[in-house]
This record gives structure tokens, sequence and C-alpha cells, in this order.
């Protein structure tokens, strides 16, 4: 088993950066950058999608696989739906909330002119006068509205409909965990990247086509699009998965565990993992000592699944960090988790 070192620093810039779907261009823009040097192409389409190819070598036949991985660059956010007579912004969420972590925000609104500082909630009474009915009560994403403590013809005279706005977190190190928000999927992001770093001075055996994609927390746009244009002869998707495995949770639920190595998929509720394909993926982790889990999650998806699903059918799976306190701004990776799946990836693709 290989020891991969890891650029976390990487990762915490990577978690720190805004991109809802459709506006994913300060992540696009840092990928890009951090591809120098690594592929023989890059391109980016007419979706947003960031392309990438590294040539692999040819077989004894003089033929190579084409195998396409795909990470999705967008997070979880909000945009501007409305602006009312006293200024206040109501939003449209792109992406599923749990609204109960949603209550006292700090958000940025990132309008033309620059980013506005505001305050994400729902409103209602205060706790000092609340009723015990207002207390039981988890609001709906409608009833939140953003505070820009400004008067609303300031408001109006900058910001725009559809202007991006993002919840604020700072990464950081807690023990072995980097947590922040949009570890989902920067985390995957950060991991095809550090697998294309590792072969910098090699060929992999197989063409890979590295695609850092985009809405797919809005139903996996970006990869459907890119599968049908890269044609992949086989895919792997590259994405989290819960870590329920936290105090009040059966062990039965919790789908994966954090420390415990990278999870491969077998189900959720957009794909059914190539069989063959998970077998050959189970043995290399065996072989190598790498640690895996397998992963069965009841609802969600991926971009495997898109890849999957593209012109005639493509031989997919994908493999999912465990992630803790997922679709909040404490979304929680491991050291081991991280690395174990650079190098499954890497042993996989040499």
């Amino acid at each position: 088993m290989t020891t991969t070192e890891l650029r976390l620093d990487v990762l915490r810039h990577l978690s720190d950066l805004n991109g809802v779907p459709g506006q994913e261009d300060a992540v696009r823009d840092f990928v890009l950058s951090d591809l120098d040097g690594l592929v023989d192409e890059v391109r980016v389409d007419a979706l947003g999608n960031v392309i990438a190819l590294k040539r692999g070598r040819e077989d004894a036949e003089g033929k190579r696989e084409r195998v396409m991985l795909s990470a999705h660059m967008d997070e979880i956010g909000f945009l501007v739906r409305y602006i009312d007579e006293k200024g206040f912004l109501r939003v449209q969420a792109l992406g599923g909330f749990d609204t109960r972590n949603l209550f006292a925000r700090n958000v940025t609104v990132h309008t033309r002119g620059g980013a506005l500082p505001g305050l994400l909630t729902p409103g209602g009474r205060p706790v000092h006068i609340a009723t015990p009915e207002d207390r039981k009560k988890v609001p709906e994403v409608k009833e939140f509205f953003v505070d820009l403590g400004l008067g609303a013809d300031d408001v109006k005279g900058r910001v725009r409909i559809g202007d991006m706005v993002t919840l604020n977190q700072t990464a950081r190190q807690i023990g072995a965990m980097t947590v922040g928000k949009a570890m989902d999927d920067r985390a995957s992001v950060f991991l095809q990247l550090e697998v294309l770093r590792a072969f910098r001075e090699e060929r992999p055996r197989h063409d890979v086509v590295a695609v850092f994609s985009v809405q797919e927390e809005v139903g996996l746009r970006g990869a459907i699009v890119a599968a049908y244009g890269v044609e992949p002869t086989l895919g792997i998707g590259l994405d989290v998965t819960l870590a329920v495995d936290t105090p009040g949770v059966g062990p039965d639920e919790a789908v994966t565990r954090l420390g415990e190595g990278i999870g491969i998929k077998v189900f959720d509720s957009t794909m059914i993992s190539t069989r063959w394909l998970v077998d050959e993926f189970v043995d290399l982790a065996e072989k190598e000592g790498i640690p895996y889990q397998m992963e069965v999650l009841a609802l969600g998806g991926t971009d495997g699944a898109a890849i999957q699903r593209t012109r005639a059918g493509v031989p997919a799976l994908t493999l999912s960090l465990p992630t803790r306190y997922i679709h909040t701004v404490v979304e929680a990776v491991h050291e081991t988790d991280l690395r174990a799946g650079v190098d499954l990836l890497v042993a996989y693709l040499r």
C-alpha cells in the first residue's frame, strides 16, 4: 500500500470557494490553474464542465480504454428569487437542505458590484416570547429571508434576481478531520486532482478523462452532457456519502464510518454499480492493503449514474468519501479515507 501525502491546505481552500449550481466560476478557475502541467489536454464545455485528458499507455494491440472520472464542483446554496418592499431577500434553494441547520446563518450575496454580507433567518418570534407551538415548528425554505442591513432602495439598486447566496464557513482541521462547507463535493474534486498529480511523471494504463462537473446538486446535469461528449468505455464517479456513525443513530443506518476507508458504492437511488467492476475494485483494495467499505445508500445520487446511463450504457461505479454532517457547513472528511481513495484509484489506473 502506498502512503499518499495530502495537500490538505488545498482541500481547505477548495472548501472555502463559493459556487452554487450554474455559478461555479471560482472553483473552475482554481481547478484550471491546479491542472497546469498535469494533463495533455483541457477544455471547458458549453455548460461549464472542465474536461481534462491524460493519455494512457497503448496495449499490445495499440488500444486503450477511455475511463471517465467525474467529481462535481458545485455546492448547495441559494439564488435570490424576490426582493420585498423592505429590502429583505427571499431565496430559491439549490440542492437539498435540512432547514433545522439553517437558523441564523451568516451568508454572502454575490452581486455584480461585489459581495454583500447578510444574515439568513426564518424570522418569527425569538425564544423569549415564542409559544410552545413556535418552538416545535420546523420552517420551510420559503419562509427564510436574507437581511442585508440596508435600506430597500439600496438593496434593489445592488441586488438582482438570480444573484448567488452562499453560506459562510471557513474550513479548518479538527483532529484527523478536515471540516467545512462544500466538502460535498470539493473533497472529491481534491481527490481527483491528487490522482492526476500522481501521474505527473507517468502514463496511466488507460486514457483518463477527468471531468470536474457542474450542476450536480440539481440533477447531475453537468455529468450528463459531459459523458455524452466523452463517450467513455468505463466510468467512475467520485462523491461523498453518509457517515452517520455518531450518537443517536443505529449502526445499521450509518451507511459508512469515518476513518475506515473509501466507500465502494453498491447501490443508491440513481444507480446500481456494475458488479464486475465493484468486484475488481474490492479485489484490488484487498491486494494492495487499502482500507475500503461497501456502501449501500437508500437515497441520493452521483455523477456515476449519469455516466452509466449515457448513450448505450457504460459500466460504472462510484467511489464515495465517508462524510459526517452532510449538507451542513461542517461537513467532515477523514485523512485515512481521502488517502485510501487516492491510493485505490491510482492503483487501478496504474
